[in-house]
Order: structure tokens, then sequence, then C-alpha cells
């Protein structure tokens, strides 16, 4: 008996009909071209250069805030244009310190000919008091500028009382000389030490009782005292205060507000600004 075998040849492989092998050939290989984006490479060779005038036009290159004495954070914002006839590449913007931070478009951000831009600043207040100053450098493809941003932190204002207040806390400190730290008293004596060390931090709880305009006649002016002052001296009256006086304890573990950092900043303050008085016989 004859068997008929047809096979046909493809190009992946041999099939042959009417038998039981069924063969398949390893499929061939192709040609696949991969396209791929072209990467952008901005130009830096004028990035440290002075940006050129008609290149970018700022509505200031320097700004001014006022900010109270317990204030957290001061805002800026900075509007620009490009006015040249070409795009503006800005390749970095870097603050002058950790404190400042920028809110701006991811980088490159590429302006065309007339785009406006903006650019915000916000600069973390604690622990500052007085005239701060920072700087942002902003470094195109054109050139570089600075813009200066400047802050002015107001004095701390103590706080006045009237008599009958007066008479009142006092009553309260000579039961329990921790309660400035609680209820209505904590919003006085605990306002703003959040972060805040050394003179701003003495500002905000020594101050107010020691260099108060009403100062209790008790609260000893600590630039006349008949006593010889030191470090240990300072920390371990802010720390442990005076058992039996209106001197309460600042220290955490004695039920106060302060960490041992801020304790020892105000002892740095204290040990610098005071000047330690011969021991008389009052």
């Amino acid at each position: 008996m004859l068997f008929k075998w047809t096979v046909f040849f493809a190009a992946t492989g041999i099939f042959i009909i009417g038998a039981t092998t069924f063969a398949v050939g390893p499929a061939p290989a192709t040609n696949t071209m991969v396209t791929t984006a072209p990467v952008y490479v901005p130009n830096t060779a004028h990035a440290n250069d002075p940006l050129p005038e008609g290149i970018l036009a700022w509505d200031a290159i320097s700004k001014s805030v006022e900010a109270a004495a317990d204030q957290k954070l001061a805002h800026f914002e900075f509007n620009f244009t490009n006015t040249s006839a070409d795009n503006v590449v800005i390749l970095s913007v870097h603050p002058s310190c950790g404190c400042t931070t920028a809110e701006l478009p991811p980088i490159p951000w590429v302006l065309v000919p007339g785009t406006n831009g903006q650019m915000g600043f916000t600069v973390n207040l604690q622990g500052k008091s007085g005239m701060i100053i920072k700087t942002v450098n902003v470094s195109t493809d054109k050139g570089s500028k600075t813009l200066m941003l400047r802050i002015n932190i107001q004095p701390f204002v103590l706080p006045k009382l009237s008599d009958e207040e007066r008479a009142r806390d006092l009553a309260t400190a000579k039961i329990n000389r921790q309660a400035v730290f609680q209820g209505e008293c904590a919003k006085c004596h605990l306002n703003n030490i959040q972060g805040q060390y050394g003179k701003p931090l003495y500002d905000s709880v020594c101050a107010i009782c020691h260099e108060a305009e009403q100062r209790a006649a008790v609260v000893p002016d600590l630039n006349k005292l008949n006593t010889p002052t030191n470090s240990e001296f300072w920390r371990t009256w802010i720390a442990q205060g005076k058992p039996g006086s209106l001197m309460p304890a600042f220290a955490t573990s004695e039920g106060g507000p302060l960490t041992d950092i801020q304790i020892a900043s105000i002892v740095s303050y204290l040990s610098v600004t005071i000047h330690s008085q011969p021991a008389t016989n009052k």
C-alpha cells in the first residue's frame, strides 16, 4: 500500500501531514528596531556667570517681611518673566541654608519667551531673633541670579497684667511653684518655646518674670544678684528651681517644660551676658 506524504516547507520549520510527527522548528530571528526619545541635556556652560540684563525680568530681587516673635515661618514669593527671544532653562535653585525651602516646578524648568514664573520660599524661624538675611542662588543656562530674603523678627513683648491678675498669680505660685506651667498661666509661660534656644527662649520663659515692668518684689533682678554665679549655678536654678520660693523647676525630669539642651542654651546665654557679682553680706 502506498502512502502519499504531503510535505510543506515553511520558514518556521517542516510540517508533515498524514504522519504521527508534527515538528516545529525554532522561530527565526527578527530584526526589531528600538527607538528612544532623545535625552535633553541643558547647556550649563554659563550657569555660574552673572545673568545678563534682558533675560529674566523680576518683580524684585530683594524682599522683606516683618515677623512676630512667636512666628514659626516666613513666606516669600518672587515673580518673573522670560523677556528674551530664546528659551531660558532654570537649572538649579539653591538657598543659602537648610532652614529655607523652595517651592517650584521640577528642574530643569524650561521657560519659553514671554512665559511668567513664580518661586516660593519658606524660612523656618524657630530659634531665631532680630534681623535674619537669607540668599537664594538661581542658576540658568544663561547665567545666575541671587535673590535676597530679609526677615525682621519683632522682639518679644512682655504681657502686662492688672494688679488683680498679678496678685492672683502670685498667690497661686506661692502654693504651687509649678502652677506657671498649668492652666491660664501656661499661655504666657509656655508661649513660643518649641524649637527655641538661647536668648529667644530666655525672653519667652525667664524675662517674662525677671525683666517684667511690674516685676514682683520677691522675683530677683538677675543682673543684680548678690552672689557669685557660674554655669553650674544657672543650671541648678533653672533645672530644679528653688523649693519654698516662686522659682519653678524647668527640667522635664522635674515636671517642667524644657529639655536638657534648651536649659543648656539658657545657661550659656546667661553665663555670657550676666557677669558674676561678688558675694555681699545683705
